[in-house]
Protein backbone atom coordinates (compact mmCIF):
# COMPACT_ATOMS: atom_id res chain seq x y z
CA UNK A 1 0.00 0.00 0.00
CA UNK A 2 1.27 3.47 -0.86
CA UNK A 3 2.14 6.01 1.78
CA UNK A 4 -1.02 8.15 1.72
CA UNK A 5 -3.32 5.70 0.00
CA UNK A 6 -6.59 4.92 1.78
CA UNK A 7 -8.06 1.42 1.42
CA UNK A 8 -11.12 1.45 -0.80
CA UNK A 9 -13.80 -0.82 -2.14
CA UNK A 10 -11.84 -1.49 -5.36
CA UNK A 11 -8.63 -2.66 -3.70
CA UNK A 12 -9.65 -6.32 -3.78
CA UNK A 13 -10.41 -6.06 -7.52
CA UNK A 14 -7.07 -4.38 -8.23
CA UNK A 15 -5.11 -7.19 -6.61
CA UNK A 16 -7.06 -9.89 -8.46
CA UNK A 17 -6.65 -8.10 -11.82
CA UNK A 18 -2.88 -8.18 -11.46
CA UNK A 19 -2.91 -11.95 -10.96
CA UNK A 20 -5.49 -13.00 -13.60
CA UNK A 21 -4.56 -13.06 -17.30
CA UNK A 22 -6.42 -10.60 -19.50
CA UNK A 23 -8.42 -11.80 -22.44
CA UNK A 24 -11.82 -13.06 -23.37
CA UNK A 25 -13.79 -15.22 -21.03
CA UNK A 26 -12.53 -13.62 -17.82
CA UNK A 27 -15.86 -11.94 -16.97
CA UNK A 28 -18.17 -13.80 -14.67
CA UNK A 29 -21.89 -13.95 -15.49
CA UNK A 30 -24.20 -11.98 -13.16
CA UNK A 31 -25.72 -13.98 -10.32
CA UNK A 32 -29.20 -15.44 -10.83
CA UNK A 33 -32.10 -13.67 -9.11
CA UNK A 34 -33.78 -15.92 -6.59
CA UNK A 35 -36.26 -13.59 -4.89
CA UNK A 36 -37.90 -10.22 -5.21
CA UNK A 37 -40.47 -8.76 -7.56
CA UNK A 38 -40.22 -9.70 -11.23
CA UNK A 39 -38.31 -7.34 -13.46
CA UNK A 40 -40.29 -5.29 -15.97
CA UNK A 41 -40.15 -6.71 -19.46
CA UNK A 42 -39.75 -3.78 -21.86
CA UNK A 43 -41.25 -5.82 -24.68
CA UNK A 44 -44.66 -5.38 -23.07
CA UNK A 45 -44.57 -1.60 -23.56
CA UNK A 46 -44.37 1.28 -21.11
CA UNK A 47 -45.44 0.93 -17.52
CA UNK A 48 -48.99 2.11 -16.86
CA UNK A 49 -49.25 5.41 -15.03
CA UNK A 50 -50.85 4.99 -11.61
CA UNK A 51 -50.80 8.40 -10.00
CA UNK A 52 -53.26 9.24 -7.24
CA UNK A 53 -55.25 12.39 -7.73
CA UNK A 54 -54.77 12.80 -11.47
CA UNK A 55 -57.13 13.30 -14.37
CA UNK A 56 -56.82 13.07 -18.13
CA UNK A 57 -57.89 16.26 -19.92
CA UNK A 58 -57.63 18.07 -23.22
CA UNK A 59 -56.98 21.80 -23.14
CA UNK A 60 -57.29 24.45 -25.82
CA UNK A 61 -53.84 25.30 -27.18
CA UNK A 62 -54.78 28.98 -27.42
CA UNK A 63 -56.53 29.84 -24.13
CA UNK A 64 -56.10 26.71 -21.95
CA UNK A 65 -59.81 26.00 -21.44
CA UNK A 66 -60.58 22.40 -20.49
CA UNK A 67 -62.38 20.75 -23.40
CA UNK A 68 -65.01 18.07 -23.05
CA UNK A 69 -64.76 14.83 -25.02
CA UNK A 70 -67.30 15.88 -27.66
CA UNK A 71 -65.42 19.02 -28.76
CA UNK A 72 -62.67 17.16 -30.63
CA UNK A 73 -63.51 18.40 -34.14
CA UNK A 74 -65.14 21.80 -33.56
CA UNK A 75 -63.93 25.04 -32.08
CA UNK A 76 -63.05 26.06 -28.55
CA UNK A 77 -66.20 27.19 -26.71
CA UNK A 78 -64.34 30.09 -25.05
CA UNK A 79 -62.04 31.60 -27.70
CA UNK A 80 -63.21 30.00 -30.97
CA UNK A 81 -59.83 28.40 -31.77
CA UNK A 82 -59.98 25.60 -34.36
CA UNK A 83 -59.42 22.32 -32.55
CA UNK A 84 -58.57 20.25 -35.66
CA UNK A 85 -55.27 22.10 -36.14
CA UNK A 86 -51.59 21.27 -35.77
CA UNK A 87 -51.20 23.19 -32.48
CA UNK A 88 -53.91 21.05 -30.91
CA UNK A 89 -52.53 17.73 -32.24
CA UNK A 90 -50.54 15.34 -30.05
CA UNK A 91 -48.00 14.82 -32.87
CA UNK A 92 -47.16 18.55 -33.23
CA UNK A 93 -43.47 19.12 -32.46
CA UNK A 94 -41.75 22.35 -33.59
CA UNK A 95 -38.33 20.68 -33.34
CA UNK A 96 -38.99 17.76 -35.65
CA UNK A 97 -38.96 17.56 -39.44
CA UNK A 98 -41.95 19.41 -40.96
CA UNK A 99 -42.99 20.12 -37.35
CA UNK A 100 -44.80 16.78 -37.05
CA UNK A 101 -43.76 13.51 -35.44
CA UNK A 102 -45.74 11.54 -38.03
CA UNK A 103 -44.48 11.07 -41.60
CA UNK A 104 -46.18 13.79 -43.67
CA UNK A 105 -45.62 14.67 -47.31
CA UNK A 106 -45.64 18.45 -47.00
CA UNK A 107 -45.42 21.03 -44.25
CA UNK A 108 -48.65 22.68 -43.09
CA UNK A 109 -48.02 26.43 -43.20
CA UNK A 110 -50.61 27.70 -40.70
CA UNK A 111 -50.39 25.66 -37.52
CA UNK A 112 -53.43 27.29 -35.92
CA UNK A 113 -55.77 26.95 -38.92
CA UNK A 114 -58.12 24.03 -39.50
CA UNK A 115 -56.65 21.23 -41.64
CA UNK A 116 -57.66 17.78 -42.82
CA UNK A 117 -54.63 15.81 -41.62
CA UNK A 118 -55.29 12.05 -41.49
CA UNK A 119 -52.99 11.43 -38.51
CA UNK A 120 -54.59 14.09 -36.26
CA UNK A 121 -55.27 13.13 -32.65
CA UNK A 122 -56.25 15.68 -30.02
CA UNK A 123 -53.55 16.37 -27.43
CA UNK A 124 -54.41 14.74 -24.10
CA UNK A 125 -52.49 15.49 -20.91
CA UNK A 126 -52.45 14.04 -17.41
CA UNK A 127 -52.81 16.66 -14.69
CA UNK A 128 -52.82 16.65 -10.91
CA UNK A 129 -56.21 17.05 -9.30
CA UNK A 130 -55.83 20.40 -7.53
CA UNK A 131 -59.39 21.34 -6.68
CA UNK A 132 -59.81 22.83 -3.21
CA UNK A 133 -63.11 23.42 -1.47
CA UNK A 134 -64.17 27.03 -1.77
CA UNK A 135 -65.26 28.84 1.37
CA UNK A 136 -68.94 29.53 1.69
CA UNK A 137 -68.54 33.13 2.78
CA UNK A 138 -65.81 35.62 1.86
CA UNK A 139 -65.49 36.75 5.51
CA UNK A 140 -64.43 33.28 6.72
CA UNK A 141 -60.73 34.04 6.23
CA UNK A 142 -60.96 37.33 8.12
CA UNK A 143 -62.91 35.73 10.95
CA UNK A 144 -60.36 32.93 11.25
CA UNK A 145 -57.55 35.51 11.37
CA UNK A 146 -59.29 37.57 14.07
CA UNK A 147 -59.98 34.43 16.12
CA UNK A 148 -56.22 33.91 16.43
CA UNK A 149 -55.84 37.06 18.54
CA UNK A 150 -58.92 36.78 20.77
CA UNK A 151 -58.31 36.51 24.50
Amino acid sequence: MAKYRQPGYQDRDRESKNQEPRGEGTRKPPPERTSGPPRWDHALGPKPVNLPGTRTVSRCAQCGTVLDGTATLGTCPKCGFELHSCKQCMYFDPGSRLECMQPVKERVAKKDARNECASYEIRVTREKETSTPASLRPNDARAAFENLFKK
